[in-house]
């Protein structure tokens, strides 16, 4: 338990009291917001942000290292496989959001990665992590990542490799890369007013937290189920809570920069970043499928986006909404960014909270 609290408290200090150092970093180096034009995006009130320091999501990403590692060492709890997994895919999801960012400060424009190669790149991040995650067993056999789908633990009837070692392999590497390219884009579009990305991942990574904490109480020490029919065959459950809480600590201290009206943003940087820690938590706790709650106020955004498209390409030009994603309709309609951004984050609790009520009820069923 200290090294949670003790991850979570430094993540939280880093953030909160070191962010202006970094913002005078950023102003020196033009690290400036860079904001699409009336014409473009139809809607002149954002205007007004450009200019705003941008790549915030370095800054949550070193502190949330920094808390995690004084964390681990601090309680005597050294980092594992799995806490160092979730740290490659925030890091190499968060560079891939950093060159895109970099590429729009310097043009000067809002046109950075293009959507395909930002896809390339979350990909060639994330098949290593897949890779490296369905090796390294412990003492009893459990790896990282798991060849099964999973909802609240492993379906044994949904064996990605059940049609043999090579084409297992294949399936389960674009499964895993599916989640994470969905995960960071899901949260990509989301980030779009003061803080919204940042608050609702509070939500989602601290229920992420509880769970990989609840693990903990009742992880598998026998590889056979039907000994322990409650239990979760999922590996350092307790380093995932740390990294998780890192993560949330991390994410609270940078709100209070975050939260309208902007001091900074997170840029790609962060929102890929959050994304990535999403889908590792999600994949190393073995809850892919219960993703879609914990995160549902992500999937709205992505979801509004993608009905978007599809009812403007059936209907040969009509639009479904004002502006995709939702939170951008809803300004359309007259609603101020604070209330769109506040109600926002009471969905994203809602949605998280449900997600570990259903996670802990399915336990229940067992014990």
């Amino acid at each position: 338990m200290r090294s949670l609290l003790t991850a979570a408290a430094i993540s939280l200090a880093f953030t909160l009291f070191l962010t202006p150092v970094f913002l005078r970093l950023f102003r020196k180096w033009g690290w400036g917001q860079v904001i699409r034009t009336p014409e473009d995006i139809h809607n002149p009130s954002h205007a007004a942000k450009r200019g705003t320091p941008t790549m915030g999501g370095t800054i949550f990403i070193v502190g949330t290292i920094v808390g995690y590692l004084v964390g681990t060492f601090t309680g005597n709890n050294p980092p594992t496989i799995s806490g160092l997994l979730v740290i490659w895919m925030m890091v190499g999801f968060g560079t891939v959001g950093f060159i895109d960012d970099f590429m729009k400060v310097r043009s000067q424009r809002s046109l950075g990665l293009s959507g395909w190669r930002k896809i390339v790149g979350q990909i060639i991040v994330t098949i290593p992590f897949g890779i490296v995650a369905l090796n390294f067993p412990n003492r009893v056999n459990q790896t990282p990542a798991s060849e099964y789908i999973s909802v609240f633990r492993d379906l044994p009837l949904l064996s990605l490799f059940a049609l043999g070692p090579i084409l297992g392999w294949l399936l389960y590497l674009a499964w895993v890369s599916f989640i994470g390219v969905a995960a960071s884009n899901s949260v990509n579009v989301t980030d779009g007013l003061d803080g919204l990305a940042a608050g609702s991942g509070i939500f989602v990574t601290g229920a992420y937290s509880l769970i990989a904490f609840w693990q903990v109480q009742q992880v598998c020490t026998n590889v056979a189920e039907a000994v322990q029919p409650a239990c979760y065959n999922t590996r350092d459950p307790f380093d995932l809570a740390i990294i998780s809480a890192a993560f949330v600590g991390a994410l609270v201290g940078f709100l209070w920069w975050n939260a309208p009206k902007a001091k900074v943003f997170m840029g790609d940087c962060g929102s890929m970043a959050i994304g990535g820690v999403i889908a590792a938590m999600a994949i190393l706790t073995r809850t892919e499928l219960l993703l879609v709650l914990v995160a549902g106020v992500y999937v709205i955004a992505s979801g509004s986006v993608i009905l978007q498209r599809a009812y403007f390409k059936i209907t040969r030009g009509k639009r479904l909404f004002l502006m995709s994603p939702l939170h951008h309709h809803l300004e359309m309609r007259g609603w101020s960014e604070v209330t769109i951004v506040v109600r926002m984050w009471i969905i994203a609790g809602m949605l998280a909270v449900s997600g570990v009520g259903f996670f802990y009820v399915e336990w229940l069923s067992r014990a």
